[in-house]
């Protein structure tokens, strides 16, 4: 069975870091895309970095310079390490893949930056 499963999130300050984890199992991680994507209260669901199975990264243009995507394929483990949080960046945080054609998304975790 194909399965994400998102860890790490919580409540943090204006300013502060958390790292979000992500497990996969059930594909083959090593040779996968994985995405993180977050949904924020009353939005549609936003992309937020990529990492490829070469180690090349991307990220939404907002996210840039705070935001780190990395993996380790040893642990069939993607992560997001989120620094300068800002109010704006609460919402649920995806992991998705693309397994056999379908897209694949895990529970999320949930993110909420408020003083």
């Amino acid at each position: 069975e194909v399965q994400l499963v998102e860890s790490g999130g919580g409540l943090v300050q204006p300013g502060g870091s958390l790292r979000l984890s992500c497990a996969a199992s059930g594909f083959t991680f090593s040779t996968s895309v994985m995405t993180w994507a977050r949904q924020a209260p009353g939005k549609g669901l936003e992309w937020v970095s990529r990492i490829y199975s070469d180690g090349d990264t991307f990220y939404a243009d907002s996210m840039k310079g705070r935001f780190t995507i990395s993996r380790d394929n040893a642990k069939n483990t993607v992560y997001l390490q989120m620094n300068s949080l800002k109010p704006e960046n609460t919402a649920v945080y995806y992991c998705t893949t693309i397994v056999l054609g379908s897209t694949v998304r895990g529970q999320g975790t949930q993110v909420t930056v408020s003083s």
